[in-house]
């Protein structure tokens, strides 16, 4: 991970050089859309407020567990035992990203929905809510975290979230195979080039026009610097936006040309 005053720095940057965060200057009728209806979508949906309360609770609760991380692990501690309170601090996404997901999905209506990193269930639960006639399949890799998340899910009342639980590296793969198709992706659960790169090519045979890919944290380390480039530059991907905190990956056909777009938000 970078340290906090080189992440501040490159995000400094990205506000200076990002393009207008109102759509001004963007010339492609699909992004333009994108910014005008999702990105400033200032709506209040009814179940923010109840997904925030849990998250809330969250932050306070002193309880702890054994975490079994697969991934690129905590920036805070390396022993693996955590409070509750501890992993909701620094684990979960921020309501700001965590709504612009549920917008997404309220707006593209992706078949189903798929999370790599279930962490404590809060932006599982934003996608789950976000329509509930879909199914979200959600991936989480330590047991107790993942009991933690089913808790949240249980209070929100919410039922059509499925959770695999294990290493995605082992659980993954076999799970897509079932699959015909992968419509919206979240990959948030390994912070690292290499794997991230490798579940992107999984899903590759799996995309199709509509799909779309959202890589958190892209700029979190020099290692997902470069995965996020090597994503960007596959010729399957049509165009990307960059919004700092979190990648998105677009197949449509309607771009001719590829378009990569950094935009502040």
């Amino acid at each position: 991970m970078y340290s906090k005053p080189r992440l501040a720095f490159k995000y400094l940057k990205y506000c200076l050089t990002a393009a207008n965060g109102k759509g001004h200057g963007i010339h492609s009728p699909f992004v333009f859309d994108f910014v005008s209806r999702v990105l400033n979508d200032t709506r209040y949906f009814y179940s923010f407020s109840t997904i925030e309360t849990q998250r809330e609770l969250l932050l306070m609760n002193e309880s702890t567990i054994t975490v079994e991380d697969f991934g690129a692990g905590s920036t805070m501690t390396s022993s693996n035992q955590r409070r509750v309170k501890d992993i909701a601090k620094w684990s979960l996404k921020p309501p700001k990203y965590a709504r612009l997901l549920f917008r997404m999905v309220n707006y593209f209506q992706p078949a189903s929905i798929i999370e790599l990193g279930t962490s404590l269930g809060i932006t599982t639960a934003y996608l789950a809510m976000a329509n509930p006639a879909i199914r979200v399949y959600t991936f989480e890799g330590a047991p107790a975290v993942a009991e933690w998340s089913q808790k949240i899910f249980q209070q929100l009342g919410i039922a059509n979230i499925q959770q695999v639980q294990g290493n995605f590296d082992v659980s993954f793969q076999p799970f897509l195979q079932q699959k015909s198709k992968a419509d919206f992706v979240f990959i948030d659960g390994n912070h690292r080039e290499e794997p991230v790169v490798r579940y992107f090519e999984w899903l590759l045979p799996y995309t199709h026009g509509g799909t779309i890919l959202v890589f958190d944290d892209i700029h979190w380390s020099s290692g997902m610097e470069a995965a996020w480039k090597k994503i960007i530059a596959h010729p399957a991907v049509t165009c990307t936006i960059d919004l700092f905190f979190i990648g998105i990956v677009f197949f449509n056909p309607d771009f001719k040309v590829k378009q990569d777009f950094v935009i502040r938000f």
